[in-house]
C-alpha cells in the first residue's frame, strides 16, 4: 500500500504478524524488510506498509530488495505517477 505523505521523504511502516512466528523471528522479519527498504528505490513523498510473511526470514536479500522496487515500481505505475 502506498499513499501520499510528508514532503522529502519515503515513510515506511513494517508490520509482521503471530503467523511469522515467536517475538524475535517476527522483530528478525521486520529489520530485514526495513533494511532491505533501505536499499531499495522508494518514491520520495510516499507512505509504504510493508506486511512480512514467513518467507521474509529465509528470502536471499537480494530477493527482498528487488520485490520491494517491484512492488514501488507497480504502485508507481498504477497510480500514474513518474518516478
Amino acid at each position: 500500500m502506498a499513499m501520499k505523505g510528508a514532503p522529502g521523504v519515503a515513510a515506511l511502516g513494517v508490520v509482521a504478524g503471530r503467523k511469522v512466528g515467536s517475538a524475535v523471528r517476527r522483530n528478525r522479519a521486520k529489520r530485514r524488510l526495513r533494511e532491505a527498504a533501505a536499499k531499495s528505490h522508494l518514491k520520495r513523498d510516499t507512505v509504504y506498509v510493508l506486511i512480512a510473511d514467513r518467507g521474509v526470514l529465509d528470502a536471499p536479500f537480494d530477493r527482498l530488495i528487488g520485490w520491494i522496487d517491484g512492488c514501488a515500481e507497480a504502485l508507481s505505475t498504477a497510480s500514474g505517477d513518474e518516478r
